[in-house]
């Protein structure tokens, strides 16, 4: 690979540090975000941390219950509408952590979908991204994208087909988890009761509509990283959905970066996800970018 530019380096603290909190916004946070490539605007649409995934690696604290129960459309959209503005003028460049690397915060990448829990699972989804939309569309944002990060079980429900829908007419991508190969493995992992055919069968759909990009935390658990059968049937769920007519625009493979709430769960090093990496491209034939 060849070596990262110097604004993405995974020790600067604004790589590192994705905290869902900003001053004293609720619902909206600035990252500095490698697979965005950027400046990322989070919509924190879960400050409940209300979530249909239990993930062995996730850094929420869901034993301190969220302050907000629902989304505030008039606050999200006058949040969103300053966040950008700030951005802009050149403050957030000035702020701690952002200083570090100052270009990186005047161009809006993207506006994403990425909270405390499931974005899908709030009911009026669609109203959501229609302010997201138009907040974008008035600060004339053209090239920006909306972007929602998703586990994947509510991609079939109708206020979230409807919210994607709108999402595509403003240069929208859909980022969805894919951590397992088999339902045994998936238990284990993501430990959610929703089945995982389910998981596989609303990713295939909504790559049958537009192009998705799958998003895969690789890491050890009890000190052993994903196996060679579980890798195996990994890629073969790739190739099922390419198969069936979904199209995959990446998959952007990852580690641990952050402190998980379960201790026998430990990060990949780089030649380790960067052998899984190369597996998954021989065997799918896909793009795959990698994140240590």
């Amino acid at each position: 690979m060849e070596p990262q530019p110097v604004a993405f380096q995974s020790s600067l603290a604004v790589v590192q540090d994705h905290s869902r909190h900003f001053s004293d916004f609720t619902f909206v946070y600035p990252v500095i975000s490698r697979r965005s490539k950027g400046l990322s605007i989070g919509v924190n649409v879960n400050p409940d941390k209300v979530c249909n995934f239990d993930c062995i690696y996730c850094e929420v604290d869901r034993r301190v219950p969220g302050a907000v129960t629902r989304v505030d459309l008039n606050q999200l959209r006058d949040e969103l509408k300053a966040m950008i503005a700030f951005a802009r003028d050149g403050g957030l460049a000035k702020e701690p952590k952002f200083n570090e690397v100052p270009w990186l915060t005047r161009q809006v990448r993207d506006i994403a979908f990425s909270g405390d829990g499931e974005p899908t699972m709030i009911t009026n989804f669609d109203e959501v991204v229609r302010v997201v939309a138009d907040v974008k569309r008035e600060a004339g944002l053209a090239a920006a994208k909306i972007v929602l990060i998703t586990d994947g079980a509510g991609l079939d429900k109708a206020s979230v087909q409807r919210g994607l829908a709108i999402m595509d007419a403003e240069n929208g991508e859909v980022w969805g988890k894919l951590d397992a190969g088999t339902e045994a493995y998936y238990r284990l992992v993501n430990r959610s009761s929703i089945r995982f055919e389910r998981i596989l069968d609303n990713l295939l759909e909504t790559a049958r509509v537009r192009p998705i990009i799958i998003q895969s935390l690789l890491m050890k658990v009890h000190g052993r990283a994903m196996d060679g059968a579980e890798l195996d049937a990994y890629c073969a769920r790739l190739g099922a959905i390419a198969a069936q007519g979904g199209a995959i625009k990446l998959v952007q493979a990852y580690t641990v970066a952050r402190p998980t709430p379960e201790a026998f769960v430990s990060r990949l090093d780089k030649a380790e996800l960067e052998s899984l990496a190369d597996t998954i491209r021989t065997q799918t034939g896909l793009v795959v970018e990698t994140y240590d």
